[in-house]
């Protein structure tokens, strides 16, 4: 019987499952800032790549593929009892959920990728890297590590350092060989589980334009990207990773694309207060904003979110309605705008819907703005 991925559970034995997969050179101890959270409705279940952590470096032979990656996974899904699971996955782990999604669609019901790929580019590096790493070891890799997966303000990186230096040289330079001929670009359009695409907006491993094919690629899958993260977002930005997920998944669980996307635009913390101040009066209307503007009009692949809240700001300004701009620069920023990106929109707006209105959209913002930038949200 073949070994089985070094893995970690977390969670309710009855709750549904959720597998999540490591980048390359990282261990499952990428994604604890989201498990305690997480495995509170879910049975989380993180496995490492061979070769690091505590997985086995014999479990991927010369010559492997995704195909053989991916196996690995349900080999380890089906020791669990998991014949449906939603999986999350970070550049390379991601790409294995991709595969899994396009083969095997049966046992995937929701799908995120984070910072990840159809394609990892040209296979000339990839192989460069996969002879440096069989000749040097893993410590050249690891000394530039931080420069891939973290923006420069992030200074926290020394464990993930340590993960890298810890892996397998030739497990790792075998994953190397896999991403050089990677390209699951074919299978993109294959795929119909809802799909999430995170994406840091600063990740020189995979760029923004890598985010955006999977997106585009995938049949109303959504984007979303976020600002001051590099390739590691789960570590540099765990909240704004974290809420994504929430609300990707929850939206799985319950049926309701309107509630998950209210809650992704929105925040957690606001639906929660709008459901609990729901009455029998306004129950009806809470119920139809849902399923009509989040659940129709949001939930449109047609315009991107970035794009929505842009219209829904400039409406807002319009209409003079304060209190409903202040939670849409929230959400603006929750989309990925730039607080410099919002004052050009209201400076806009001061030209086509009048000055007097922007003056008071400029005092309802600028409050709101520097709140985030004091929660290090913007």
């Amino acid at each position: 019987m073949t070994p089985l991925l070094h893995h970690r559970v977390d969670g309710q034995a009855d709750a549904p499952v959720l597998v999540l997969g490591p980048s390359l050179g990282t261990s499952l101890s990428v994604w604890d800032p989201q498990v305690p959270a997480l495995a509170q409705q879910w049975r989380v279940v993180r496995w490492d790549l061979p070769g690091h952590g505590g997985s086995r470096a014999d479990l991927l032979p010369a010559g492997a593929g995704i195909a053989e990656l991916g196996g690995l996974v349900l080999d380890l899904a089906d020791a669990l009892g998991a014949d449906s699971f939603a999986y999350a996955g970070i550049s390379l782990g991601g790409a294995v959920g991709t595969w899994l999604a396009a083969h095997h669609p049966g046992r995937m019901a929701s799908l995120a990728l984070v910072c990840s790929s159809a394609r990892f580019g040209e296979p000339g590096p990839w192989l460069e890297r996969a002879e440096l790493v069989r000749t040097h070891g893993t410590d050249p890799i690891a000394a530039t590590a931080p420069t891939r997966w973290f923006t420069p303000a992030f200074t926290e990186f020394d464990a993930f350092v340590t993960d890298q230096r810890s892996a397998d040289r030739e497990a790792y330079a075998l994953c190397c060989d896999l991403l050089a001929t990677l390209d699951l670009r074919a299978d993109l359009s294959r795929i119909t589980t809802p799909t999430l695409v995170i994406a840091g907006r600063e990740d020189p491993a995979t760029p923004l334009a890598h985010a955006r094919e999977l997106a585009d690629g995938i049949g109303h899958a959504q984007l979303l990207e976020l600002p001051h993260a590099a390739h590691l977002a789960s570590v540099e930005q765990p909240q704004a990773v974290l809420c994504a997920l929430q609300a990707h998944f929850r939206a799985g669980s319950t049926g309701s694309p309107g509630t998950a996307v209210r809650r992704a635009v929105l925040g957690d913390a606001h639906v929660d207060r709008a459901v609990a101040r729901t009455t029998p009066f306004t129950a009806r209307f809470q119920d139809f904003i849902t399923r009509y503007a989040w659940g129709e009009i949001w939930t449109s692949d047609v315009l991107d979110r970035r794009t929505r809240s842009c219209i829904t700001l400039t409406a807002l300004v319009a209409g003079g309605h304060a209190e409903e701009l202040a939670m849409h620069v929230r959400a603006a920023v929750r989309n990925g705008l730039t607080p410099e990106e919002i004052g050009e929109l209201l400076l806009q707006s001061a030209v086509y819907c009048g000055v007097p209105a922007a003056n008071s959209a400029f005092a309802v913002a600028d409050p709101v703005l520097r709140e985030l930038e004091e929660e290090g949200k913007c």
